[in-house]
């Protein structure tokens, strides 16, 4: 089975996790814990992001309404997914008292919003309407 599967059913079977290495001190898990809520946070309000400005900007061009909405929608759903992928991550590292797992993604993160920060900036100063 490859990594990428093994990994998946750890989303949905976490007590796997057990069966790797030593427990680690109940503090650093319940820290990866208090990470893993906080990217949920942060894909919650890139969704409500998304749709707020598919809802609430209707005078908005349809092409650049909808391309900021789902920016922010799909930017939310990679970063729901990315949550549980990088708790999985750090768990096991843990276990096995390796070093933590780095990412891009927070890199790639900020700069999808950053983007879609200025293109409504731009829209505020030149009001691009339908």
């Amino acid at each position: 089975m490859s990594d990428f599967v093994r990994g998946l059913r750890l989303w949905v079977a976490p007590r796997r996790i057990r069966e790797e290495g030593d427990t680690p001190d109940y503090r650093f898990s319940l820290a990866n814990e208090r990470t893993f809520l906080a990217w949920i946070r942060t894909a919650l309000a890139l969704v409500g992001g998304g749709f707020a400005v598919d809802q609430f900007l209707p005078d908005l061009r349809w092409g650049v309404r909808v391309g900021m909405a789902l920016a922010l929608l799909a930017a939310g759903a990679l970063c729901a997914l990315r949550a549980v992928n990088h708790w999985v991550r750090c768990e096991q590292a843990m276990r096995r008292g390796e070093d933590l797992p780095v990412s891009r993604f927070p890199a790639l993160l900020s700069v999808a919003v950053g983007v879609v920060a200025v293109a409504m900036v731009l829209v505020v100063l030149f009001g691009w309407r339908g």
